[in-house]
């Protein structure tokens, strides 16, 4: 009975370090490449009248007209260099978002010709800019792959930037349904 008890304990024990350094090892080959923000900006309208209401609205957050977009940023990630360091952002918006009429056909329901952007900013937006999370990828392969295989009809409330932010979130850092989660 005390040598049973006593393999008993050795088992734990081994079993806790075999636990403890997997949890170590893991956590050392786990690293984040990329933080992950989702920032909100106003929706580009048609110049003139239009695109002053739409302004006006947004800043006054009278209703939710924002556009939403994905940023990645590396440059805050120390084994990274400084020739690779940068900050990316993506988006699914339409293919001309000032033509009034794409902005109609839009509004009305229609599907309409939506095109997947990738961009460098130089800094983070100061407003409207939340950090979602982080990314495991190495690079911006998977990123790249993910926006061909993108659907680009664009209908607003059923396949739009808020469906590509979700779901590129979700690609890239495993949270479901972000924007449901931010206070916008």
């Amino acid at each position: 009975m005390v040598g049973q008890l006593a393999t008993q304990k050795q088992h734990k024990h081994t079993m806790a370090s075999i636990w403890s350094r997997a949890r170590n090892s893991s956590v050392t080959r786990i690293t984040k490449k990329y933080e992950v923000y989702v920032a909100a900006v106003p929706l580009r309208a048609p110049k003139g009248p239009t695109q002053l209401l739409m302004s006006t609205i947004y800043s006054l957050n009278l209703f939710n007209l924002q556009h939403f977009m994905v940023i990645m940023n590396s440059s805050s990630i120390p084994e990274k260099s400084h020739d690779e360091a940068n900050i990316m952002v993506c988006d699914f918006q339409p293919e001309d978002p000032e033509d009034i009429f794409t902005a109609v056909a839009a509004l009305s329901g229609q599907k309409i010709r939506g095109i997947v952007l990738t961009r460098k900013l130089k800094k983070l937006p100061k407003r409207k800019c939340w950090l979602v999370g982080c990314s495991e990828l190495d690079s911006l392969e998977g990123v790249y792959r993910f926006n061909e295989n993108w659907e680009t009809d664009l209908r607003i409330g059923f396949h739009d930037c808020r469906n590509y932010v979700n779901e590129l979130v979700e690609f890239l850092t495993g949270e479901k349904l972000v924007l449901n989660n931010l206070k916008i």
